[in-house]
């Protein structure tokens, strides 16, 4: 059955993918950065946290998968969590760009690092989990959910455009005497603009090439610009090559924006296959799953950056004369505090316009438990291929995101082993990453016929 949701539904629903990319992207891209170059802390430690707070969530998803699946809170079974835990999520981000500790601080400041960092990404499983499954919950029609998907990914995408240009200027506005850092703000930007122009296509792009054509030719797009960009930073210093530097860029960003974005629209689908073989609709728990392999996926990347710079000798520079991003923490924190309550204010929006009609009956949700998370894994092909894709997609985009900020904050003042070891973050990491990307997806079983069958063989079971 066809279905129109209507586009106030739909830029509702897209406004929490908005808002969580405007807290959770700054995370992803200036946390790391702002420990070690403002914050204080070694890369080596840093890079332990990030895996540490990696492992929590290991143990920490199954659980919440399976109580969202299990409760039925009063203001809607999925959306509840947007407003309940969204706002403690708004506070701890803020907590994590504040620095009480200025140049002292010791195992204070190592513990105060862990304690809000570990609370907030706790906080964001608890907003992410039932949000992911929201999804799945408005609509069984395929063609809505393409589009669904694309305009969630396009406000995803404006908030990851807000964060990489925006949060370089705010925190260059609000710092006494530092010049707008330009070059960076576009560099950084670039990594989300295609996303205005491609992420409207998706849908017809899909239609003409199919699900795995569209996979296949934007993710090797982004290797193509992967490769380019490292060739271009050995020509000399960046500075002198922007042009191409910004092209390369954008060729890169094209292939990542289009490939990482659609692949939430085959989440639905594997959780319509899992209705379809149990008769029960466990959103959450698969939203939960999908959500421990982004995070592992993330877990990689996240201790990859850290490690290298340790390794490869990087030496922090923010507080430098001629650096791009300076180390006022004064300027980080107000910066973070704009970002995270605007966030707040769009989950809000989200809840409002977001109400559930696709979700499990009393009976089917009272027998929900944890274990169900690994038996659905277990049985479940499709889902397990779709993991090991989200598991390489956001180990890739954890080591770039990270890596972008050092690139272009003085990359030729490092020794050459680090700059070495910053362009293997930003181009060669994520391009094998990809390479391995391209190859699981050529295993996903669902194309799009079969999921029809899927959903109309369910609907007539529920009639």
């Amino acid at each position: 059955m066809k279905e129109s949701l209507g586009w106030l539904v739909r830029i509702g629903f897209g406004a929490g993918d908005l808002a969580q990319n405007l807290i959770y992207q700054t995370i992803s891209m200036y946390l790391l950065f702002f420990y070690t170059d403002i914050f204080g802390l070694a890369p080596a430690t840093a890079a332990t946290m990030f895996l540490v707070v990696r492992l929590v969530d290991v143990v920490w998803d199954p659980l919440v998968g399976a109580f969202v699946d299990k409760h039925n809170p009063k203001w809607g079974k999925y959306r509840t969590y947007l407003v309940l835990a969204g706002l403690p999520l708004t506070v701890l981000a803020i907590l994590c760009f504040w620095n009480p500790f200025g140049d002292t601080g010791g195992a204070a400041k190592t513990l105060y690092a862990y304690v809000t960092y570990v609370g907030l990404s706790m906080l964001y499983t608890l907003v992410n989990v039932p949000y992911g499954a929201l999804n799945s919950s408005l609509s069984r029609d395929t063609d809505e959910v393409t589009v669904l998907t694309s305009t969630r990914m396009f406000m995803a995408n404006v908030g990851g455009l807000a964060v990489s240009a925006g949060v370089p200027l705010l925190v260059a506005a609000l710092a006494s005497g530092a010049s707008l850092p330009w070059k960076m703000a576009l560099f950084m930007g670039l990594g989300s603009l295609p996303s205005f122009i491609f992420m409207p296509l998706v849908p017809a792009i899909k239609r003409k090439i199919g699900k795995k054509g569209l996979f296949f030719t934007f993710l090797s797009i982004a290797i193509a610009g992967m490769a380019a960009l490292y060739a271009i930073s050995r020509l000399g210093r960046v500075e002198d090559h922007l042009g191409l530097v910004y092209a390369a860029q954008f060729v890169k960003s094209t292939g990542v924006i289009v490939a990482t974005g659609y692949m939430w629209a085959l989440v639905p689908e594997v959780i319509s296959y899992s209705e379809h073989k149990t008769g029960r609709r466990i959103s959450g728990i698969v939203s939960a799953l999908t959500g421990i392999f982004y995070k592992a996926g993330m877990a990689l990347g996240g201790v990859v950056p850290g490690a290298v710079l340790a390794w490869t000798g990087y030496k922090a520079q923010a507080a430098e004369k001629g650096s791009s991003l300076p180390a006022d923490p004064h300027a980080w924190f107000l910066a973070m505090l704009v970002f995270a309550l605007a966030g707040f204010a769009l989950l809000v929006f989200c809840f409002t316009q977001s109400k559930e009609r696709v979700i499990m009956d009393g009976e089917a949700t009272a027998k929900v438990k944890t274990s169900d998370l690994w038996n659905e894994f277990r049985r479940n092909a499709p889902l397990r291929i779709l993991a090991l894709f989200f598991v390489t997609s956001f180990a890739m985009m954890s080591v770039g995101n990270a890596a972008g900020a050092y690139f272009m904050n003085g990359l030729e003042s490092q020794a050459p082993l680090a700059q070495e070891g910053i362009r293997w973050l930003v181009c060669v990491i994520p391009a094998m990453l990809l390479a391995l990307a391209m190859f699981i997806i050529s295993k996903y079983p669902l194309d799009d016929s079969t999921v029809e069958k899927i959903n109309r063989e369910i609907e007539e079971r529920g009639k």
